[in-house]
């Protein structure tokens, strides 16, 4: 995914987190670092059902098609 587009209206948010802090989008959406070993970052992603939520390897594969 491109950090912009020709447009220039897609950006990148770039923040630091530490272990067992949130960030929230929007109202009901919550990514949860779970660990961090070394350059290994765990992560869980909260929302609801209906909202899709895939690694972009999956996401792309699944656009492909």
């Amino acid at each position: 995914m491109d950090d912009l587009d020709n447009d220039g209206k897609l950006g990148t948010l770039n923040l630091s987190r530490k272990e067992n802090q949130r960030i929230m989008i929007g109202d009901d959406i919550a990514i949860r670092i779970i660990s961090i070993r070394g350059r290994h970052v765990r992560v869980g992603v909260t929302a609801p059902k209906g909202v899709p939520v895939n690694r972009e390897e999956v996401w792309l594969r699944l656009t492909r098609d």
